[in-house]
């Protein structure tokens, strides 16, 4: 028989496997029709999960490259479809997350006529993402496709978009097959972790932050017995609590939105701060306030996986570029001269911190802070926890504990509608660990319908709606700065249980702290994704203070 070479979407879908890609999330398009009929040919070796929407297909997969390591894949269909995922991209982008979007194109000979939804992707994403770019030639896909996994990966990780004109996709194209991809990362110097060793020594009262992405479960490990060796308090950047074991007796607590004012003050009082793996920006510095710029009053050393964030916005005494991986492992058989004499500080911050993490009371008869303290206990260390943007989430960053690396899936982004898709694709990603997303009322209905795709699919996640009727966050800010004229905050809800039962999904509503544990345990045990309604007090705006403080705040 004569040889018939492949198109270019087989090319492409050829390129994913040889890369390592096991899973895509999409929302199907006629742009790409032949790249999902190459993919049935591959049924058993890539599982593609069918979203409701195309901002979930990309929140989905930005939650697989926070997890994995390797780039989420999305496919997405012209205009519509892509300016929905952008949100994804958006937030792969701020969050560092290592992503690639596939977004089907009008055929090239319709280029530049406005075809129908034609959209020039280079100009829509080029501030969105670390590479945007078009194939038009299809032997040049296994180029195209190698590139996009190294960019996403190495470095800074963040999300690569490339568009596939649909003619260019049934182009016969004889191409080589490419090499795997391999993660690319700076290291350290020996003349770094010297000048380090001696900055620490001469440290007072030091302390470390950690955040960014590109950490493994071994980088994790080395970096505790960095901070044991040297006796080293350690906070963690917004949003990436699950760097550091919180029940650890040097855990000192989250630097982000809602900061310990405490841990606030020691570390503007820190004569050395260690950042590693955080961009300290504009929430992990409260807003630009932790650190004078240029030229922080604290001596800083910054590490940092991306050359181009040393130096941004502060001037660190010793920027180190370096993957978090290879620093942590030379960080770990640095050894002090003698025994660190802020041993006591260390402690006398941690006791700050479990004093911070003791629930607060709150009007109304659900405690946020109690459910918080119970799921604690309740879960697996392994337990993945997804959220939103959103109040309700202060109660989780503040009195939940993280244990274990990978465990926490959140936009440092403060993108809305992340928890529940994020929470989907945890599930679908890792079956055997229980998955429990929160999402206030305003965040669920973002993305909601990505419950649909849960009940598809069978991720038996427990989605957890707080609901206080409003936009909690920006009533917030409205009763500060506007406080009794409120508009545009308040919503009209559905019943979250009964549309989840509508799904086809286990749904509870409940109304009292002390009925939340035995509805939990019927979710858990109900052998399909669950939702549980918390109907809880508007007042209880933060775990610190209520709408009438703040409207009596703003008054005087």
């Amino acid at each position: 028989m004569a040889h018939t070479p492949p198109n270019g979407a087989q090319a492409l879908v050829e390129s994913l496997l040889i890369h390592g890609a096991d899973t895509g999330f999409c929302v199907p398009g006629e742009s790409y029709l032949a790249v999902l009929d190459a993919l049935y040919d591959v049924r058993e070796r890539f599982k593609l999960v069918v979203c409701r929407q195309e901002g979930g297909a990309a929140y989905m997969a930005d939650a697989y490259g926070k997890l994995t390591g390797k780039p989420g894949i999305a496919f997405v269909t012209r205009g519509p479809g892509a300016t929905n995922a952008s949100v994804g991209v958006h937030t792969a982008f701020q969050d560092s997350s290592p992503m690639i979007l596939f977004i089907g194109q009008v055929a090239r000979e319709a280029l530049e006529r406005e075809a129908f939804q034609e959209i020039d992707y280079r100009r829509m994403f080029g501030q969105m993402a670390k590479w945007v770019a078009q194939i038009d030639d299809a032997r040049r896909i296994p180029e195209f496709v190698s590139h996009a996994f190294h960019i996403a990966t190495s470095g800074r990780p963040g999300p690569v978009v490339l568009a596939l004109p649909e003619d260019m996709l049934h182009d016969a194209c004889e191409v080589a097959p490419p090499q795997p991809y391999r993660r690319i990362a700076a290291a350290p110097r020996p003349q770094d972790m010297a000048e380090l060793q001696a900055m620490l020594e001469a440290a007072e009262r030091p302390l470390m932050i950690l955040g960014g992405r590109g950490w493994t479960h071994d980088a994790c490990a080395d970096m505790r017995r960095f901070a044991e060796n040297w006796r080293l308090p350690v906070a963690c950047a917004f949003r990436y609590q699950d760097l550091f074991d919180s029940e650890h007796a040097q855990y000192v607590g989250d630097v982000g939105l809602g900061i310990n004012p405490r841990l606030k003050a020691r570390i503007q009082q820190a004569d050395l701060v260690l950042a590693v793996g955080p961009r300290l920006g504009e929430s992990t510095t409260s807003g630009y306030e932790l650190f004078d710029i240029p030229r922080p009053q604290q001596k800083l050393v910054h590490v940092h996986a991306g050359v181009e964030e040393l130096g941004r916005v502060y001037a660190a005494d010793l920027p180190i570029n370096a993957g978090y991986p290879e620093f942590a492992l030379q960080a770990a058989s640095l050894l002090p001269g003698a025994a660190p004499r802020w041993a006591g500080l260390t402690d006398e911050a941690r006791q700050q911190y479990l004093s911070w993490s003791e629930p607060t009371a709150t009007p109304g008869a659900v405690q946020m802070g109690e459910i918080m303290r119970w799921l604690c206990a309740r879960l697996p260390a392994d337990a993945i926890v997804t959220n939103g943007a959103g109040n309700y989430a202060i109660w989780l960053h503040r009195f939940f504990r993280y244990r274990q690396f990978a465990t926490q899936l959140a936009p440092t982004s403060g993108s809305m509608g992340y928890g529940v898709p994020a929470a989907v694709a945890a599930k679908i990603v890792t079956p055997a660990r229980m998955v429990v997303s929160f999402s206030g009322d305003g965040c669920f209905l973002m993305n909601g319908q990505e419950l649909g795709t849960a009940v598809k699919y069978n991720a038996a996640v427990v989605f957890i709606v707080v609901n206080n009727g409003m936009y909690g966050t920006i009533r917030m800010h409205q009763e500060r700065n506007y406080p009794e004229r409120v508009i545009a905050t308040e919503l009209a809800n559905p019943d979250f249980a009964a549309l989840a039962r509508a799904y086809g999904a286990h749904g509870e509503v409940v109304e009292a702290t002390a009925d939340f544990a035995p509805a939990f345990e019927r979710a858990v045990t109900a052998g399909r994704p669950a939702l549980i309604e918390l109907r809880v007090d508007p007042e209880a705006i933060t775990p610190a203070t209520t709408i009438t403080q703040l409207r009596q705040a703003a008054q005087r």
